[in-house]
């Protein structure tokens, strides 16, 4: 391994050194490649994150081992298993039990990603850390990605702002099914495009609710209460649900549809309601982490993921924050992220602690 903070190339020019997390998909595998072409130093990196098998690891490290010699780099394995367990499976585990739906993947890249990783990347003298998410960044601000369908910007929101100068994302002005396409053309790439992508939470193999039986009871039958309090039926136990869910309880003698609206752990019941009644203009939020130093601006924001952009007003106080909405939003979940949006740039984030009709 070449030591500083560049290295030099066949003609003795100074190269910047890039760090790549190869997962084993095309997206990192594209980058990694991107970045030679451009005349990056680069180097790989795989994270071991989870227990699901050796199997597992053992497969995308012999993908990645495939790629790195059709490029002519070297990888790393760097061992994360045990501060992912603290930091992501433990909180994922823990929110439920609290009765709040959490958001694994936002955690990830703040501590993970683009915590543990970038420190691991800066240990070895590299300049920058290059991942494959699709989502543009100028070392001040995160943007949307070319490709709306792919883009990540909405899970990164979390990462610390000095730490943005430091990274790169080839996959930005890329349509993911050109990076298909692009790499259909190559043998070695060929062979990952035509496996199946993992799944939306990496350590979650079928659904949720089967990955939380191997560490908490979770089918608890309890009581379905209305806006009132009064009993009005029985559910599967209260981790089956999130707010706003519709399906997997029963309500005696209803005739219209009825959404989850409130979860209480402590008693093991649930509050369900009417869809109005899941409509909500204020919002509490706190571990906030802003890339602008406004305390009170105008904005649009991002209540999940795939939401529609809601326009707001936030007022912050330190760590806290309020989120005053121009107009209601339905199904707002404790524990989910509120991302805040000046038309395609990220300017902010921070977790839904509680919502207001």
């Amino acid at each position: 391994m070449q030591e500083g903070r560049t290295s030099l190339g066949e003609n003795g020019e100074t190269m910047q050194k890039v760090l790549v997390g190869l997962s084993g998909g095309i997206d990192s595998s594209s980058s990694a490649k991107l970045l030679l072409e451009e005349g990056y130093f680069v180097e790989g990196v795989y994270m071991k994150l989870h227990n699901k098998s050796e199997e597992y690891h053992t497969s995308n490290l012999e993908t990645i081992t495939s790629v790195a010699k059709y490029l002519g780099i070297k990888y790393h394995v760097l061992d994360l298993r045990e501060e992912f367990q603290k930091e992501i499976l433990d909180y994922f585990v823990e929110s439920y039990k609290n009765g709040i739906t959490p958001n694994p993947c936002i955690k990830c890249n703040q501590f993970i990603k683009f915590g543990k990783l970038l420190d691991f990347a800066t240990s070895l003298g590299f300049d920058f850390l290059a991942t494959g998410h699709y989502v543009k960044c100028d070392g001040e601000f995160f943007y949307e990605a070319e490709d709306l369908s792919k883009d990540q910007s909405y899970f990164l929101s979390q990462v610390k702002k000095e730490s943005l100068k430091r990274l790169i994302f080839p996959m930005s002005l890329y349509k993911k099914e050109d990076i298909q396409k692009n790499g259909l053309e190559i043998p070695v790439f060929k062979k990952i495009v035509e496996k199946k992508e993992s799944q939306d939470i990496c350590f979650v193999p079928t659904d949720y609710i089967n990955f939380l039986r191997d560490y908490v009871e979770v089918d608890r039958a309890g009581e379905v209460l209305n806006s009132e309090g009064k009993i009005v039926g029985e559910h599967k136990g209260y981790m089956h649900y999130t707010i706003g869910k519709r399906r997997g309880f029963n309500v005696k003698g209803a005739h219209e549809p009825h959404f989850v609206t409130k979860i209480d752990p402590e008693d093991n019941s649930i509050t369900v309601g009417k869809k109005e009644d899941l409509a909500i203009n204020h919002i509490e939020i706190s571990g906030l982490n802003c890339y602008i130093d406004e305390n009170e601006f105008e904005c649009s924001v991002k209540l999940r993921y795939r939401s529609t952009p809601t326009k707001c007003k936030v007022n912050i106080e330190g760590e806290r924050g309020s989120i005053s909405l121009f107009s209601s939003a339905y199904g707002i979940a404790p524990g989910q992220v509120a991302v805040f949006y000046d038309g395609d740039r990220v300017i902010g984030s921070g977790f839904i602690t509680r919502s207001i009709r």
